[in-house]
């Protein structure tokens, strides 16, 4: 290495001063890390992503699966990060293995971090929100559209109504236009009985809807992305504000 000198350095605190969050997200999910990087460009604040081994086909024998490699890619965001919260990215996959289940996995590789998932995401949210009796909008099959609904009212939030598209193919959930989604969410949400709406999912392009169907609803909306950010945020103790991605972003626990 001619003309070549070894340079003096020193190093700082890095990356994620406020907080580090983890992010576990399935090999064919095409949009929570856009909509992540929109929500969590806050100052101090990092996010580290694991992608964990998927079927593109979205079944409950499909779902449960994931629970063998779970651990894997927990264990591939490194330990030394030391995160203060790691998100599961599939609400689907929570409701079929299970939340504590999830969170034991992801535990047993970063036993300091506090870990959160979309269903309990969204249970937290509708708790901050006050909310007990919502609209459900999925693009899921029947049979696991019916396996979140029962989990969510076995947790004390009423459904009032229930959408689905009857997607099984992953690939074709992340494209789902936005006037879909919007007047998917404006007819469930216009009805009396439900206080709010929650659109699962962490595939759905959902975060640039929720504040303008907000607005015209009158009524807080959910989505999975939108709700894991927000609780991966407070969990790591992160208060900013974000109304521009709706109300919930208002809320603290």
């Amino acid at each position: 290495m001619d003309n070549a000198q070894k340079l003096p350095y020193s190093t700082g605190s890095g990356l994620g001063q406020s907080a580090k969050i983890g992010l576990i997200v399935l090999q064919t999910d095409q949009t929570i890390e856009d909509e992540f990087r929109q929500m969590l460009a806050i100052d101090g604040v990092a996010c580290y992503h694991s992608r964990i081994a998927n079927a593109m086909q979205v079944t409950p024998q499909t779902l449960a699966k994931m629970q063998a490699d779970l651990p894997i890619a927990a264990s591939l965001l490194p330990k030394a990060f030391i995160f203060d919260a790691i998100g599961y990215g599939c609400t689907s996959g929570a409701t079929i293995i299970g939340e504590d289940r999830v969170a034991q996995m992801i535990l047993a590789q970063h036993p300091s971090a506090k870990v959160s998932n979309p269903l309990s995401a969204c249970r937290a949210a509708c708790a901050a929100l006050k909310l007990n009796r919502i609209a459900l909008l999925t693009p899921y099959t029947p049979q696991v559209t019916q396996a979140l609904s029962d989990v969510l009212s076995n947790g004390g939030i009423e459904i009032s109504h229930t959408g689905y598209f009857d997607i099984e193919d992953d690939f074709d959930v992340g494209r789902v236009d936005s006037a879909s989604l919007f007047n998917a969410i404006i007819k469930l949400g216009s009805h009396e009985s439900c206080e709010g709406v929650f659109v699962s999912c962490t595939s759905l392009r959902v975060a640039h809807l929720i504040l303008k169907a907000e607005q015209r609803l009158g009524k807080p909306v959910i989505s999975s992305n939108q709700a894991l950010a927000w609780h991966l945020l407070r969990l790591s103790g992160v208060t900013k504000e974000l109304p521009h991605f709706g109300c919930l972003f208002t809320q603290s626990f």
